[in-house]
């Protein structure tokens, strides 16, 4: 009777071995692929068993309950993560579980550039085939609403950056991430700025960082056409710059400004009203936003383009006429 259990027992310990070993070679045997790689999307809330049907839709050839089993052994049943996934050929059940409880999901990349308006910025974000579009079509008011902003004006409220995201997710999460960028930064630069600046509150730096920022690419020029600024912000002058009017302008720019432009007034026509615009005219890069906290110390009120990229700085107007004679009319009165 003995020798008897001792003989099932060893037969039952075989196949459960055998049984063990038939698993683990399943577990540890590629995933048959259709192709080199496909991709999938776990949504929120999904659970495992959902989770195969979305990877076997992928045309991923694998079983669903040696993939649960496993699960369940592991203890992992309920760790899977949402988001967009990509597996590549080789990949075994294992890998692919510990992927999807890792949250190893694949990332899209979008880039903000500096001194993009607005309506550049929307179009970049809405041509973006990585991303879910929750705020296509909806006004610019309820777009900031979406993303829990308090105002209702977008323009110059998100920080340039390339942004990394998981596929398939929203873009209200990236604008809103974009947003809080631009909070940060401001309000830090804010807190170290010089003292006596002729601004009331940060938002009034930040549209003159986005002037800047349309003014110039060149770094060593920042600080001085924000101190030209500045000197006529405080001596109550006009501010007379060209990227406002343009901006006022809208579609009705035709790529030149013409004098008639100069005289058309519009609430960001600086020519015609005095102070600064009521909001940005761009996205201000974080050199643009420390410019306008830190204005280089100067007597100059006007400068001009030489045409190489950089600027010329006069105190006077005659100064500032001789200037233009040189640098844009050839030299010719």
């Amino acid at each position: 009777m003995r020798k008897h259990l001792r003989n099932l027992f060893i037969v039952a310990l075989l196949v459960v071995l055998l049984l063990a070993a038939v698993f683990a070679s399943l577990l540890l045997s590629p995933i048959a692929l259709p192709r080199e790689q496909i991709e999938f999307t776990i949504a929120p809330g999904s659970s495992l068993r959902a989770a195969v049907r979305e990877i076997a839709a992928a045309g991923a050839e694998l079983d669903p309950w040696m993939l649960v089993l496993a699960a369940r052994w592991l203890r992992i049943e309920t760790s899977i993560k949402a988001g967009s996934y990509a597996i590549d050929r080789g990949v075994t059940p294992l890998d692919l579980l510990r992927k999807l409880t890792r949250g190893d999901v694949t990332q899209g990349e979008l880039a903000f550039i500096e001194g993009w308006t607005f309506r550049q910025m929307r179009e970049r974000l809405d041509a973006n085939p990585d991303l879910r579009h929750d705020t296509a079509g909806v006004s610019e008011s309820e777009l900031m609403s979406l993303i829990g902003a308090p105002e209702e004006a977008a323009e110059g409220l998100f920080f340039p950056d390339t942004y990394l995201f998981a596929k398939r997710s929203s873009d209200v999460d990236l604008l809103a991430r974009a947003r809080r960028a631009m909070q940060r930064h401001l309000a830090r630069e804010w807190q170290a700025r010089a003292e006596g600046l002729p601004y009331r509150d940060a938002y009034q730096a930040l549209i003159m960082a986005s002037i800047i920022e349309k003014e110039t690419g060149r770094a060593e020029d920042r600080s001085l056409i924000a101190g030209v600024f500045v000197n006529r912000l405080r001596r109550e002058m006009l501010l007379q710059t060209d990227p406002t009017v343009i901006y006022g302008l809208g579609e009705r720019f035709d790529g030149k400004l013409h004098k008639s432009d100069l005289l058309s007034d519009t609430p960001y026509n600086t020519y015609t009203r005095p102070g600064l615009p009521p909001t940005p005219i761009a996205m201000p890069g974080l050199a643009s936003v420390q410019a306008a906290m830190h204005p280089a110390l100067t007597e100059a009120l006007y400068f001009v383009a030489r045409g190489d990229g950089s600027s010329h700085f006069s105190r006077t107007l005659d100064e500032h006429r001789q200037a233009v004679t040189r640098y844009q009319k050839g030299g010719k009165y």
